[in-house]
């Protein structure tokens, strides 16, 4: 068979309405497929990796009693801590922030004031 024989063939498939419907489709569902590789958010851009410090605070404060799990994020400016916000799961009462905010001073050397804790 020759090259234009092919050519011919195709042109009539392609005068056909369900083979240019299918065209249509596969053009839009590869147009999708590209579009969520660009914007769907992936694994690593959406997961926040604590640093090691973070970590260790973290378990420290899960060990208080009424705290099923804490979450820690500490600012740091020339590689000391200056402020941290804790975000903990648990019971939550005045005992419970008082131990989470003087356990969290205590362990970054910062003042109380330097700390936020939030119920999650």
């Amino acid at each position: 068979m020759s090259g234009g024989s092919h050519m011919g063939r195709l042109k009539e498939l392609l005068k056909s309405r369900a083979a240019k419907i299918c065209l249509i489709l596969l053009a839009a569902i590869l147009l999708l497929l590209a579009l969520w590789r660009v914007f769907a958010p992936s694994q690593e851009q959406s997961a926040y990796r604590p640093t090691e410090q973070e970590s260790r605070l973290m378990t420290l404060l899960e060990e208080i009693e009424g705290i099923d799990s804490a979450t820690a994020m500490i600012t740091q400016e020339g590689g000391r801590a200056v402020s941290a916000v804790v975000i903990f799961k648990g019971k939550d009462s005045i005992i419970t922030r008082d131990r989470l905010i003087n356990i969290t001073a205590a362990a970054l050397g910062i003042s109380k004031e330097k700390i936020g804790i939030f119920p999650a």
